[in-house]
């Protein structure tokens, strides 16, 4: 645990974010905006409220997934179809620094809240438009998810056996992306703003992101027309790189990316002989001996446990990890030093063990203040400090509005 410091201004405090998206790329947006101060408001619809919230396990009828995505967030029902639904959304862009929206392109546009109403309501605003596949082009107006993109980026054709099929992530890795680059987007462009006084919009396409974690495999293609294949767990840039079984039946993992990390692990194993190969210099040629070198590897942590596998490693300055599920993690010593998981005292639910906030600031930290909340919870006050009168209130709830 760090010493204890003064209360801090957090250092997004004054911004002041409106969430209209669902699911799972713009929401965390939102999130990761809120960690560090910004006001979050999140806006679902009155009937339809964010799927998220129904995603994934539940307790108590209560999804615990929103408990994660929703945290830090004050929640509000509008209908932006209704004629008093885009009345106070256009009031509250007034107020707003930033406005997160993951509609079909053309949607808000059919309700007369595009670009041109929004920026005439607030010059400053920040229009973040979070889609599958972006404002234009011929894919623009189809459904898009983050499945779609972990598909056409490659990332599904290079994940995988050898001789197996294309393999998808179990988790939402594109949205996930997608989700963090859109905060860094939107921080861009609020420093831009802050040059020019004006803002702008963001065109956040969830395929494309992903495509950029992937490396440089365009780049190869262009210059060499090579195409990655599928390699499992083993890399194409250096051996020994894979998943190994230790005599206990646990697993580790094991990664020789320098060229001196290569050459302890095979003197560690007992094969130094392997390393005066003229192959071995050359991480690339490592790899196109990964047979050798995994039988060499994998031969010798087979023949002992997992912790005597990661204190030999260790004591040797080599590469390796434990292969450890959400238990492992939960009472993983390096996460537990870092505070990477944090409890967050919620009133529906109780302490909630969470995901910390994703970095650590010296001197401006962000934190956790309060776990998602229940669908519409803040409708009423958020629009009383908007200026709208109890009698304002009940009759966008008659119309259906809220």
């Amino acid at each position: 645990m760090t010493p204890a410091k003064p209360p801090t201004t957090p250092p997004l405090t004054g911004l002041r974010v409106l969430d209209l998206a669902t699911l799972f790329a713009g929401p965390l947006a939102a999130t990761m905006l809120g960690d560090f101060g910004a006001e979050v408001i999140k806006v679902e619809h009155p009937s339809r409220p964010d799927p998220s919230r129904g995603h994934g396990p539940s307790k108590d009828g209560v999804g615990l997934w929103w408990k994660l995505l929703g945290r830090n967030k004050r929640t509000m029902t509008l209908d932006l179809s209704t004629p008093g639904g885009r009345e106070t959304l256009l009031r509250l862009a007034a107020t707003a620094d930033v406005i997160v929206e993951n509609f079909r392109p053309g949607t808000l546009e059919k309700w007369d809240l595009g670009w041109q109403e929004l920026s005439a309501a607030n010059p400053r605003l920040v229009l973040t438009r979070v889609t599958g596949f972006g404002q234009f082009g011929p894919y623009a107006r189809r459904p898009g998810f983050g499945t779609l993109a972990e598909a056409m980026s490659g990332f599904a054709a290079v994940t995988g056996e050898p001789g197996g099929p294309p393999t998808l992530p179990p988790f939402g890795l594109a949205d996930s992306i997608a989700g963090l680059t859109t905060a860094y987007a939107v921080l861009t462009a609020l420093a831009a703003r802050e040059r020019t006084g004006r803002g702008q919009v963001v065109d956040m396409a969830i395929i494309e992101p992903i495509l950029t974690v992937l490396g440089p495999q365009p780049l190869w293609y262009d210059q060499l027309g090579f195409v990655q294949p599928r390699t499992g767990n083993r890399s194409t840039n250096n051996a020994p790189r894979n998943t190994y079984r230790t005599a206990d039946g646990r697993w580790v993992a094991v990664s020789t990316s320098a060229q001196s990390i290569a050459e302890r692990v095979l003197r560690l194993v007992g094969r130094p002989e392997l390393i005066a190969e003229p192959w071995f210099a050359s991480g690339t040629e490592r790899a196109a001996h990964a047979d050798v070198l995994d039988e060499a590897v994998g031969g010798w942590i087979a023949r002992h446990t997992r912790a005597e596998v990661i204190e030999a490693f260790e004591k040797a300055q080599a590469a390796i990890a434990p292969i450890q599920d959400v238990r492992d993690v939960m009472t993983d010593p390096q996460y537990a030093a870092l505070e990477t998981l944090t409890t967050v005292e919620d009133p529906e639910l109780g302490p909630l063990r969470m995901q910390n906030v994703l970095f650590r600031l010296s001197e401006t930290p962000g934190a956790i203040s309060w776990a998602g909340r229940p669908h519409g919870a803040d409708t009423d006050a958020v629009l009383a400090e908007l200026g709208l009168t109890e009698r304002e209130i009940t009759t966008l709830r008659k119309e259906g509005a809220l």
